[in-house]
């Protein structure tokens, strides 16, 4: 009786151990079937329970091919993970009450409200439902520094060297496999990354421009636009554009970089660019890759306007979590210091190795990418980016333009999804010639038809207020 009393007692006296809490991450490119990802959900999960949060991080295995409409069936079917990363479709999700307004748990927080980057302040105030802590992205085209060499050419500085430097790839079989089936440039579903330096030399300097009655309209009906898409429409005749864009996705458009079919594709980030960077040298050892700059054109120089209503991606923290404190501290503590080292460097010993306060990165580092986000205030222990990848940020500080566009409301969406369709459609019947340029008037007419003449309308009320 009485070691079995001493038991009892043993037992209310020892509580039992807390189960950790589970939280659910569903993100692109980071899942439980990469085992650097699972490693480093592994560190993270050890070094908050360090600190006293105890989490047990699940990764959602979602493909990151077709990841937007994969991710928004998931959620429409009430599989809604604690911590989404959206490339679209969140809108929907926010109408619904499923995303939580993060401004109280940022103002809160102990690193995140001073990791931000200027653009997320501004996003963040139109649009508190998304957080992507990554400086402004902007597609920047690269080619080969071989490749370049090879041409005999100096990197192109106006629209007409670039249309320079694409007939030397077409004509000058760079790969040497005898035949000419390089294209100069390639680019992904759409023309948005020629769009990225091609707008300004145009004079298209943001989503609304004021038309020749001083109204303002979409910039997609305008002269300017007229002028760029029978650009576009001229490199395609010239066999300088891949004429299979409109079906080429960014896995395919790396490839025929890699493989020899495109000259020059466009990275929308420094980390991107090293990342082609590093997938080129797996395939051809010791090549570099040259950052191009956006060219002079007739009407002006630069990166396109950068839209600052909503960021158009990046991580939301769902109401119906039962666990939004927990996922806090996650972000807070990959904004910090310790954080950023693992989301930045990768693992010591792969990424980077370490003797005394000395760092040093490898190959590796070049296809490492942060999962969390690029902390502004973080200052790394190392440089490792490339010269191009370390130029295409200076180049976006400095050809930095914010957008005029606005948070559209919910019963517009029809409208922009149609005006949309029917610009993607005619763009693509211009350049492939299917419609010749004379049919411009045509395609505004069925654009002001399908709801443009309605947006267009609805712009003037907000940004004549804006004044």
């Amino acid at each position: 009786m009485t070691s079995t009393a001493l038991a009892l007692s043993l037992a209310v006296a020892v509580p039992a151990m807390a189960e950790p809490v589970k939280i659910r991450i569903v993100s692109k490119d980071f899942g439980p079937t990469n085992p650097d990802d699972v490693k480093h959900v592994k560190r993270i999960e050890d070094a908050l329970r360090a600190q006293g949060t105890d989490l047990d991080i699940e990764l959602v295995d979602l493909p990151s091919s077709g990841y937007a409409d994969k991710l928004s069936v998931m959620l429409l079917s009430g599989d809604i993970p604690d911590l989404i990363y959206f490339q679209g479709g969140d809108a929907k999700m926010v109408e619904q009450g499923v995303l939580e307004d993060l401004t109280p748990m940022i103002a809160e927080s102990k690193h995140v409200k001073d990791a931000l980057w200027p653009h997320n302040v501004e996003r963040l105030k139109n649009y508190p439902y998304l957080l992507y802590v990554y400086p402004v992205r902007g597609p920047q085209p690269v080619i080969r520094k071989d490749w370049l060499e090879k041409t005999g050419l100096k990197a192109p500085e106006t629209v007409e060297d670039y249309v320079t430097l694409f007939k030397a790839i077409k004509d000058g079989d760079l790969d040497g496999n005898g035949k000419a089936d390089t294209y100069g440039v390639t680019t992904a579903d759409n023309t948005n990354e020629l769009d990225s330096i091609f707008n300004q030399a145009f004079g298209i300097t943001g989503s609304w421009m004021k038309n020749a009655a001083g109204e303002w309209v979409h910039a997609r009906i305008t002269s300017q636009e007229k002028d760029k898409i029978a650009f576009y429409a001229s490199l395609r005749e010239q066999g300088l554009y891949d004429p299979e864009y409109i079906t080429t996705k960014f896995d395919v458009k790396e490839d025929k970089f890699y493989t020899g079919k495109a000259g020059v594709i466009f990275g929308s980030s420094g980390e991107v660019i090293d990342i082609y960077g590093g997938k080129m040298r797996q395939v051809h050892p010791g090549t570099e890759l040259v950052l191009l700059s956006p060219p002079k054109g007739p009407a002006g120089q630069g990166l396109s306007a950068v839209d600052v209503s909503k960021e158009s991606r990046g991580f939301a923290i769902s109401t119906t979590s039962k666990h939004e404190a927990e996922v806090m501290k996650l972000l807070d503590f990959m904004a910090s210091p310790e954080g950023q080292m693992m989301d930045r460097l990768g693992f010591e010993g792969q990424e980077f190795t370490k003797e005394g306060d000395s760092y040093k990165v490898t190959d590796k580092i070049s296809t490492w990418y942060a999962r969390f986000m690029v902390a502004a205030n973080w200052q790394p222990p190392v440089v490792w980016q490339s010269q191009a990848a370390q130029q295409s940020l200076s180049t976006i500080q400095k050809y930095f333009k914010p957008d005029n566009s606005f948070v559209w409301p919910g019963d517009y969406a029809a409208d922009l999804d149609a005006t949309e369709n029917v610009y993607r459609a005619w763009v693509y019947k211009f350049i492939s010639g299917e419609a010749k340029m004379d049919q411009w008037d045509q395609y505004v007419a069925e654009w002001e038809a399908a709801g443009g003449k309605r947006l267009n309308e609805h712009a003037r009320t907000v940004l004549d207020a804006a004044k």
